[in-house]
Formats: structure tokens, C-alpha cells, sequence
């Protein structure tokens, strides 16, 4: 009945992850990628490694000004729609270790969380379950991609305050739209990181 239904959400209370999200008030995205250095919203999948190549990335003054504002959290896109990563992934070619960057000796994803520490700041992810360069999108197999690519980030870079997903489900190179195994990688996030709030658009 519905006094039942008023009678048990009496009951529930926030849990401290989301109490603290709750708190937080401002946080913003980094969304940082191929798509910089083609000047287009989203990218496609198809950019060559070669032109990820900023020439003064500081990821320090990014986190500073961002707390200067208000903001105590931030997201950092680690992989974007067109799967071009920003950590050297040992699950595809398609990352900054295949860019001039740093000699494909840098980590955008390390260089932000360490800001976020040194400046007391949160630090999330976001990581794109659609992806348009990955060839096996569309398929089961792309689960356990997915799976290996978001164990990398939530064991490589300490504490993880928020994983942040989208629904976004587009067709990859071959066509076909993915099945995501939502359930699997949110079991993944409580194992790995517990103090993590999951966040969905």
C-alpha cells in the first residue's frame, strides 16, 4: 500500500559514499582527447594516436583553478566514445603509449589523480561504455574488455571517489550496439573501490 511504500522510504537513509557525494555540491568533468586536437565534440574512432600531443599539459593548475571555483570533485574522462584511452592500457593500441606525448611515456589519468591529492580535491572517472574504435563492440567479448579497461583504473591510481557512466549506445565498427553488463561492473566497483559512489546519466 502506499502508506507501506512511505512507511519503508521513512527508513532508508543515505549510505556515507552518498551522503558525501551529496555534500560535495560542484563537481566538474575534464573531458580532455583526441576530440581536443580536432576541434569536434565527439570524436570517431578513427583519429591516429599521433595527434594527441598537448605541449603543456599541467594537470596541477587544471585541479587548482577548479578548487578556486568551488569544486571539490572532478571527473576525468579516461576514455571518451571514440575509445581513444588516456592511460597506457595494455588492452588497446588506442592510447597516449602510441602517441608523441611524453615519448607514449605519459598518463593523463595519473598526472590528474596525484593533482587531486596534493590539492585535497575528489577524484572520479568516466569511463565510455560505447566504443567506436574497439572491433569487437557489439559482442560479449567487449564485456571483458570493458571489464579489464575499468580494473586498470580503479587498481592504478589510488582512491577512486566516483565512477561515472553514461547509456550512451551506438553501433561500433562492426555495426552492431553492445548488451552492457551493468551488473558485473558495478560488482567490479564495490570490490575494487567501496568508497565509490556510482553515478548514471
Amino acid at each position: 500500500t502506499e502508506n507501506d511504500i512511505i512507511r519503508k522510504a521513512a527508513n532508508i537513509i543515505p549510505s556515507p559514499r552518498q551522503l558525501r557525494w551529496q555534500q560535495l555540491e560542484l563537481t566538474a568533468f575534464f573531458h580532455f582527447g583526441v576530440n581536443t586536437f580536432t576541434g569536434k565534440e565527439w570524436g570517431t574512432g578513427k583519429e591516429a594516436p599521433s595527434i594527441f600531443n598537448p605541449l603543456a599539459l599541467d594537470a596541477n593548475q587544471w585541479v587548482v583553478v577548479a578548487k578556486q571555483a568551488g569544486i571539490k570533485q572532478v571527473i576525468l574522462t579516461a576514455k571518451h566514445h571514440d575509445g581513444f584511452c588516456l592511460w597506457p592500457t595494455s588492452t588497446t593500441n588506442h592510447s597516449v603509449a602510441n602517441s608523441p606525448w611524453q615519448n607514449g611515456k605519459g598518463d593523463v589519468m595519473k598526472e590528474v589523480s596525484k593533482a587531486c591529492k596534493k590539492n585535497g580535491v575528489g577524484f572520479g572517472i568516466y569511463l565510455s561504455p560505447w566504443d567506436m574504435h574497439a572491433p569487437m563492440y557489439g559482442t560479449e567479448a567487449y564485456n571483458d574488455f570493458f571489464v579489464a579497461q575499468l580494473t586498470e583504473l580503479l587498481t592504478q591510481y589510488g582512491r577512486i571517489d566516483e565512477v561515472w557512466f553514461d547509456g550512451a549506445n551506438g553501433e561500433g565498427p562492426n555495426g552492431k550496439k553492445q548488451v552492457y553488463d551493468f551488473e558485473r561492473w558495478y560488482a567490479l566497483i564495490r570490490q575494487l573501490q567501496p568508497t565509490a559512489t556510482i553515478a548514471i546519466m
